[in-house]
């Protein structure tokens, strides 16, 4: 049920935690559901939302046990978009909600509800966060040519 999924949760702990091993923070994730898995409900959203979360939390937990970033952060060769290296710096730019959006909708394409998910909100408020981060990411583009 999860193998479908590993993709996006590596791309996710990725964005989230970039100078951490994705593959650990899954592999966290994954024994994290294991042991916790009577809580999940199936009524309450999908399994792939409940996965998407765990990795969302496993990935900032590690992001806040990083050190300071002394350097740029690496580029990652998991998305078009990264090859810009204008727009990469433009998004880390972003207020770390607006980011978070950011990186789990165009980065480690999540859907919408699956963002929500990781976001710890609703559907609604993912849209109008991604909105402003568009919004936002427009306007720091601009300034920059």
């Amino acid at each position: 049920m999860v193998q479908a999924r590993l993709p996006a949760m590596a791309r996710l702990a990725a964005r989230i935690a970039p100078r951490e091993s994705s593959d650990d923070i899954v592999q966290e994730a994954l024994i994290r559901a294991w042991r916790y898995r009577n809580s999940y409900d199936s009524r309450t959203g999908s399994l792939t939302n409940w996965l998407m979360g765990i990795v969302g939390n496993e990935a900032r937990r590690a992001a806040r046990r990083q050190k300071p970033l002394v350097s740029p952060l690496p580029r990652l060769e998991l998305a078009t978009l990264e090859d810009n290296e204008e727009v990469e710096a433009a998004v880390r730019r972003l207020p770390p909600r607006q980011r978070l959006a950011v990186d789990c909708f165009y980065y480690a394409d999540l859907t919408i509800s699956e963002t929500a998910a990781v976001m710890r909100c609703s559907e609604g408020t993912v849209k109008s966060t991604l909105a402003d981060a568009r919004q936002r990411l427009r306007a720091i583009l601009i300034r920059a040519r």
